[in-house]
């Protein structure tokens, strides 16, 4: 493959250019990056002008802008629309970063740096994939357009916006995406399932102000109680979620597809000394990879009230407090699951206590078909350059713009991802194994080619 060599000869400068990339701090969720930001996104454009794509624009929105490119000059030939994200997320807590998050550094052929392996470094690959191919051949194999967003570390909430006004223009036979993982290192995949999310917050009181335990203990209701009470009935003793109509929507495993888990060959007992637990725990009937992967979840992330303070205070309190979120699969409607766990809690709820609760986010799961040709011809690309054929698999997590993508777009998402579970996305100490850089380059080249 000639475009081996241009990426051996460049190696040094591409890695210089992705370092100036993960240089800029563009983190979504803070208004203090805005600048950096239209600086991160100018920088894509740039990049995307420098590879000889076309019709380069940085298009501003109500929050952060989308940067789009095409090369359509491949007749006939299908059109692959290549997404990812430039925004990246808050490095807290930074006194664990053994590097500044923003000062690119190499150790143990790992290249460390905020938005190393989330996403910068992935949609990196695409663009000098894109860029060898042009620089080697003078054509793209196929059509190309890039839709570069700012705003993936929170919930996209512009580009679903942009896509519904500029369906013809974003028009295309699939939609190629990395942001996900190998299985581990040599053994890669491709994800034909996300979980859909949704998300609320609880608020319960009882009394107008905290009560001394004495005077009136036993006696009115405490917040604490009929809390902890409320959320233990989410659940039944076999892990299933107590919610009626919750599992609306959940489709059986097929056969074929716990059989992909199995190959995954996933190692529980490691994984539970691993993380210092007694035993794993979830839904009765389900390996670890397939409640992960493929049956939905009813999770508290929060839960709060009362005194917390150091010693003792014999207070009843008046208010406790939670978050609670769900993955969601297959035709899960989130705005259902979010009624019926608000009627389940209404419904629920000790006497004397009331119930103030806020519905925040809805994203549906994505599926695709594994036998779609895209996948196969995707499947076939990893085994040229790893000497592997990727597996088929379903993740925990969520992106919720794949799901819109692809159903606005009416296309199959391809999921070729070329990061690893342990690259401390999200924490701190973020990286990429340049390994995967390396043979992810060729990988897409491969893929792209043989369409």
């Amino acid at each position: 493959m000639k475009e081996q060599t241009y990426f051996q000869e460049n190696r040094e400068k591409h890695l210089a250019e992705l370092n100036e990339w993960l240089s800029i701090p563009s983190i979504s969720a803070l208004s203090a990056h805005k600048e950096d930001i239209n600086r991160a996104a100018q920088w894509a454009a740039d990049a995307l002008t420098r590879a000889g794509m076309e019709n380069v624009e940085v298009i501003p929105t109500a929050g952060h802008p989308i940067v789009y490119a095409d090369h359509l000059h491949a007749p006939g030939k299908p059109t692959a629309l290549i997404y990812g994200h430039y925004d990246v997320q808050p490095v807290d807590p930074l006194n664990l970063w053994e590097t500044p998050p923003f000062e690119p550094t190499v150790r143990d052929g790992k290249l460390f740096a905020r938005g190393a392996t989330d996403d910068k470094g992935q949609i990196f690959i695409h663009i000098k994939a894109v860029e060898a191919l042009l620089a080697e051949n003078k054509e793209l194999p196929v059509n190309v357009k890039f839709c570069i967003e700012g705003e993936e570390e929170i919930s996209s909430p512009n580009l679903p916006i942009y896509l519904n006004d500029n369906t013809d223009k974003l028009r295309a036979d699939m939609v190629l995406i990395s942001d996900t993982s190998l299985l581990e290192k040599g053994k890669p995949a491709i994800s034909t399932g996300l979980r859909g999310l949704c998300s609320l917050e609880v608020d319960l009181n009882t009394a107008n102000t905290d009560l001394h335990s004495g005077s009136f203990g036993g006696g009115v209701p405490n917040a604490l109680h009929a809390l902890v009470t409320l959320l233990a009935s989410l659940h039944d003793e076999q892990g299933r979620v107590s919610v009626d109509g919750f599992y609306d929507g959940v489709l059986p495993l097929s056969p074929e597809m716990r059989e992909e888990f199995v190959k995954q060959g996933f190692n529980e007992e490691q994984l539970r000394q691993d993380l210092g637990l007694e035993q794993l725990y979830g839904e009765e009937g389900y390996s670890f990879v397939e409640r992960v992967g493929a049956r939905p979840t009813l999770e508290l992330n929060g839960v709060w009230g009362g005194f917390q303070g150091e010693g003792t205070k014999t207070v009843i309190p008046k208010e406790a407090h939670a978050k609670i979120t769900c993955r969601l699969v297959a035709d899960q409607d989130p705005q259902h699951v979010l009624d019926r766990i608000e009627a389940h809690l209404r419904a629920h709820v000790q006497p004397g206590a009331t119930l103030d609760i806020k519905q925040i986010e809805k994203a549906f799961a994505f599926n695709t078909d594994p036998s779609n040709p895209f996948l196969q011809k995707a499947a076939d690309a990893y085994e040229q350059v790893y000497g592997v054929r990727a597996l088929f698999t379903k993740d925990g997590g969520s992106i919720p713009i794949v799901e819109k993508l692809s159903r606005v777009l009416g296309i199959p998402a391809v999921m070729m991802g070329f990061g690893l579970p342990d690259e401390n996305l999200h924490a701190p100490n973020e990286h990429f194994n340049l390994e995967n850089f390396d043979k992810g380059l060729l990988t897409i080249v491969q893929f792209l080619k043989s369409l």
